[in-house]
């Protein structure tokens, strides 16, 4: 059973994310697939913001205050936030005076304290890319804003606010030869750091007052559907672990 919180919920999307896509009315994609749907059968009230697919933290933090000025003025809500959009919500919440305005944040697969393979990324492939990525118009901050030693500082500066209650999942993928698109990512950070979801550490995805562990790569952590996990009976319905994430935040009073 999902519950029904009092105040919106607020699903935000990490790198290379969207809030939907869509044509003529009709959606052909979400970037959480089914989950709005799952809360808001209940009667809860759901907002995904838009933000830049690649931007830095500081300007999609400055997004989403502006998302949630605009569709949840005065009213304070519950952030769930995949992979990069935790680091993002939580420098809104901390260092852009929305700390009224956020009950809780539940972070799923975000690299708090960074991620290797986005070290290994600026470390073989910057030179290649940048001048490319200059060249488009293409931003590219948001690579740079995911490094180990970026997170470090980010942690100094970006601190956690007492009245909001911190709660985080990470994924634990296995690294198995018939996912072949995490192979070089999870290889790399399982060397550097241990367990992984394919792009994100066990490690640093903990934060906040509890920590969970969900099986999946990064993406599958969202309800994003893999043929081969289901041939290899590793699909999982989505309810219970997002109905435990509002259930917690009920039993807590919510």
């Amino acid at each position: 059973m999902i519950p029904k919180l009092r105040a919106p919920i607020v699903l935000v999307h990490g790198l290379f994310g969207f809030d939907k896509i869509g044509v003529a009315g009709t959606t052909l994609a979400s970037y959480f697939p089914g989950i709005p749907d799952l809360y808001t059968a209940v009667g809860n009230r759901v907002f995904i913001p838009a933000l830049t697919p690649t931007g830095g933290t500081e300007e999609r933090a400055k997004q989403l205050k502006e998302f949630l000025n605009v569709n949840s003025p005065g009213e304070p809500v519950h952030i769930i936030a995949h992979s990069m959009g935790g680091l993002d919500s939580r420098y809104m919440i901390s260092c852009l005076d929305m700390a009224s305005r956020v009950l809780s944040l539940t972070t799923i697969a975000t690299p708090h304290r960074g991620s290797s393979f986005a070290d290994w990324g600026i470390q073989r492939l910057e030179r290649l890319v940048k001048p490319l990525l200059d060249v488009i118009g293409m931003p590219y901050q948001a690579f740079y804003d995911l490094t180990q030693v970026s997170c470090r500082t980010f942690n100094e500066k970006v601190l956690d606010v007492p009245s909001v209650r911190y709660f985080s999942v990470a994924g634990k993928h296995d690294g198995h030869i018939l996912h072949p698109e995490w192979l070089l990512s999870y290889g790399i950070v399982k060397q550097n750091e241990g367990d992984n979801d394919g792009i994100v550490s066990m490690e640093s995805a903990k934060y906040g007052e509890t920590f969970d562990v969900w099986d999946g790569d990064h993406v599958s952590l969202v309800n994003w559907k893999n043929p081969i996990r289901a041939l290899r009976g590793l699909s999982h319905d989505p309810a219970p672990r997002y109905g435990a994430i509002l259930q917690r935040l009920a039993d807590l009073g919510y």
